[in-house]
């Protein structure tokens, strides 16, 4: 630690860098949230679902995940999103609009076994996709 009459130049810039090695106070001031994630600053994102899709889990696991690509309304970039439920997937029809959410991966990662994928699907056509499931709601129709 520098001391004496001409140290605190030094003292300000090497406290500039260590606050610059915590990374959520980096991620806000360089404002990295908006620019890397494709929703942007937002939790949840309505989209149009373009098509839909299965792929292979990654090792150790076998089966296949069950997923939608879609085109995220606001900004038109396309994301892939996981459908949880069992058989939630015959429900969604291509040009059905979902509404998505982060999937809980730690760092606005992927979670698990699943290859990528950073977004599920919450909401069908404004209806929790679970009860849809269940069968304690219907699908509407747009």
């Amino acid at each position: 630690m520098p001391n004496g009459e001409f140290a605190a130049r030094r003292l300000v810039r090497q406290r500039r860098h260590q606050r610059l090695l915590k990374k959520p106070l980096k991620r806000r001031m360089f404002k990295l949230k908006q620019k890397y994630d494709q929703m942007g600053t937002v939790p949840r994102a309505r989209a149009l679902v373009l098509q839909k899709t299965a792929v292979e889990q990654k090792q150790p696991t076998s089966g296949m995940i069950k997923g939608v690509k879609a085109q995220i309304i606001k900004n038109g970039r396309v994301v892939h999103a996981f459908v949880p439920g069992d058989g939630a997937i015959n429900f969604i029809d291509e040009h059905d609009e979902v509404m998505i959410e982060g999937l809980g991966g730690s760092q606005r990662g992927q979670m698990g076994c699943i290859p990528g994928w950073k977004y599920k699907v919450v909401e069908l056509n404004g209806t929790n996709l679970q009860l849809i499931v269940k069968g304690k709601k219907e699908k509407p129709k747009r």
